[in-house]
């Protein structure tokens, strides 16, 4: 039987008021099951990144509800909602977010330090060690490349053990080298691991090591794919969409 480790019912997310309202997400309902890998995608302003953020907790939806891990994140108070963020939850950013201060076994372990807990040395070396860096756990991110700063984030993320793995564009600030790195990691965290990881990408190569893309316009899931999923199957059905007089996202709007 398979089991969600995410649920989105009914996501609406409204901004503004008047003629500055926007309606970023318009009732999304959707379902990210345990032990895969799911892409999203959408031309810009279509609503992915707030997606993800309504997901993982990091904004409040105006209408819906989000189930983690089977809690309703509706329920909780705002201490409670922190403390499952920071449990339950990894979140992988673009901009990778390191503290140019700490070494990269600093930052893995920030998480643990802020709940006021001390991990021990070698649940950090093993997070380091799943994304190939445990011989770089003493470098500052200055003496760290691009790819292996998003890796340090990416062990940090996994540190807490978390139920899911947020990603948002973890791939935009990196070469095509290094980004094929960080892709093959996550794949790699659902493969040999179980884990399930979410990620925002406007990249069809990127969003070919998923097991399932979600296309979203205008705040609605407009279209999904489910393997044998290629960068070249995942450009044609953007194609495909962008030239459809049905489309909800005009030909105009970048991906």
């Amino acid at each position: 039987m398979t089991t969600h480790t995410v649920t989105l019912t009914g996501l609406r997310a409204v901004y503004g008021a008047g003629t500055r309202r926007v309606t970023a997400l318009d009732g999304v309902s959707t379902s990210f099951a345990s032990g895969t890998f799911t892409a999203v995608m959408g031309p810009s302003g279509s609503g992915k990144s707030t997606l993800l953020h309504c997901a993982a907790g990091l904004d409040s939806p105006t209408e819906g509800v989000v189930t983690i891990d089977g809690t309703r994140l509706n329920d909780l108070g705002e201490d409670e909602l922190t403390r499952l963020r920071r449990d339950r939850i990894g979140f992988v950013f673009q901009a990778f977010n390191l503290v140019s201060t700490l070494t990269a076994a600093q930052n893995v372990e920030l998480p643990l330090r802020l709940a006021g807990r001390r991990p021990p040395a070698r649940d950090v070396t093993a997070a380091l060690d799943a994304v190939g860096l445990a011989d770089r756990a003493g470098h500052r991110p200055s003496e760290l490349s691009g790819g292996e700063q998003q890796r340090v984030a990416v062990a940090r993320a996994l540190i807490t053990r978390p139920a899911v793995v947020f990603a948002d564009e973890p791939t935009g600030a990196l070469d095509s080298a290094a980004s094929r790195q960080v892709l093959r990691l996550l794949r790699a965290l659902v493969d040999d691991h179980g884990q399930t990881v979410v990620m925002v990408t406007h990249d069809p190569a990127a969003a070919a090591y998923a097991d399932r893309v979600l296309l979203l316009a205008d705040g609605r899931v407009v279209d999904e794919l489910d393997g044998p999923i290629t960068a070249a199957v995942v450009a044609a059905r953007i194609a495909e969409r962008e030239t459809s007089p049905s489309a909800h996202a005009p030909a105009e709007q970048s991906w």
